[in-house]
């Protein structure tokens, strides 16, 4: 590799060009191929018909305020769920002493989230393991051979150890190639939209053809400990106690997406862009105690000033959604579906309500998954799309929105 290209790959810039590589777009055929399939006539009606507009030639150059992407298709989601099922009702039981002393309602939790239950691992499982199924799940489902895989990034909150990566486990599994990218990424709740990107630049700046990002998250350690807690700190009250309760609507699940060169792509689901931001003032809103990295061996603690959070999240995504917008060159009317992370009804109907977009074009699991963390947005697009909830010619939306505060969105035209 040349220092040039050192410089390209490290830096995202062009430098003899002088812009992002992920705005070097390619003009589109005037000639439609011969396997593009027509969009739905529900889908046609809505929409005006027009060019999605040329690519380079919409971002200024040198700046970052949009990514686009021309070479990158996402050939499929998979999920796998746990068996154990517990209700909202059975966790307030649990927690009738701390009801009983500070008189609080039956039913609040379920009133206030909209969560009715969530799912948990077998004990003893760790996230690795898991992930190693989800990833098998998915190379079966996309019928793509190892040797493809350039990159393995494990996205996930709960890992197995501080060292080495979880992803490493699971490449071994997978026999995937020695020569690819082995590592883990941590961004909360939007660590495998996150590795996404990274895999999506790997594609597009030419570096690999394939890649995957796969994520465990269990709950039953913070579950189990938070209810401990909320039972025996007689300093609680009905005022501090409400920072705990965010931690009884998580669940567990398991997660992970392909994504591809064009040229190989056997979906042709184009990955166009999108926009992140970030409001780090905010970070302190949702915070765990030290690193314990993951597992039921951890016995985790979280604060969440729930209220807080939700309005500064859904305003750090209004001002993303614009740029959002932009970078795809979509207007609302062209959005056909969304999937977003899942947190709780309140915090839905207020994204919806500040983008201006209809709530009908979401999938949600939260009703039943609750907030698994960073499994939630890919879960819900797996489970949407096995559903037939997209349609071929979609329009689709990745909404995420994570503790930090940060926001990441991303426009994908579904074909398949």
């Amino acid at each position: 590799m040349t220092f040039s290209e050192r410089i390209v790959w490290w830096s995202g810039i062009d430098f003899r060009n002088g812009v992002p590589l992920s705005c070097i777009g390619e003009p589109e055929s005037k000639t439609p191929q011969k396997n593009e399939k027509k969009r739905d006539s529900g889908t046609a009606a809505r929409r005006t018909r027009r060019s999605r507009p040329t690519l380079a030639n919409t971002t200024k150059p040198g700046t970052l305020d949009s990514m686009r992407y021309s070479n990158v298709c996402v050939e499929a989601f998979a999920y796998y769920l746990p068996e154990e099922i517990v209700s909202t009702e059975s966790l307030e039981k649990r927690c009738e002493p701390i009801y009983q002393r500070l008189k609080l309602p039956e039913g609040r939790l379920e009133a206030l989230t909209g969560i009715k239950e969530r799912r948990v691992w077998t004990p003893g499982k760790t996230p690795g393991q898991q992930s190693i199924l989800t990833a098998q799940k998915l190379m079966k489902q996309t019928g793509f051979e190892p040797n493809k895989i350039g990159a393995l990034i494990h996205g996930s909150v709960c890992r197995d150890y501080l060292e080495p990566a979880t992803a490493c486990s699971v490449h071994r599994a997978l026999n995937f190639p020695p020569t690819g990218f082995v590592y883990d990424i941590s961004n909360a709740c939007l660590g495998i939209v996150s590795g996404m990107i990274q895999i999506a630049d790997m594609i597009e700046i030419g570096h690999i053809e394939a890649g995957i990002v796969v994520g465990t998250e269990s709950s039953r350690s913070l579950m189990e400990t938070t209810i401990q807690h909320l039972n025996t700190d007689i300093s609680l009250t009905r005022k501090s106690v409400k920072t705990a309760f965010a931690s009884l609507t998580i669940g567990s699940g398991s997660a992970a997406v392909l994504l591809a060169h064009k040229n190989i792509s056997q979906t042709g689901n184009r990955l166009l862009g999108g926009a992140v931001h970030a409001e780090t003032k905010f970070c302190d809103l949702c915070r765990s105690e030290t690193d314990q990295s993951g597992g039921d061996a951890m016995s985790p603690l979280m604060e969440t000033d729930s209220e807080a959070l939700m309005k500064e999240g859904v305003a750090a995504a209004a001002h993303c959604f614009e740029r959002f917008l932009s970078s795809t060159g979509w207007s609302r009317k062209d959005i056909d579906k969304t999937f977003c992370h899942q947190v709780g009804r309140a915090h839905q109907k207020l994204l919806f309500e500040t983008l201006r977009l209809p709530m009908e074009l979401n999938y949600s699991t939260l009703e039943y998954l609750g907030n698994t963390g960073s499994v939630a947005l890919p879960t819900a697009a797996a489970l949407g799309i096995e559903s037939g909830f997209v349609s071929d010619g979609s329009r689709v939306a990745l909404l995420g929105i994570g503790s930090g505060i940060n926001v990441v969105m991303l426009g994908i035209e579904w074909q398949k």
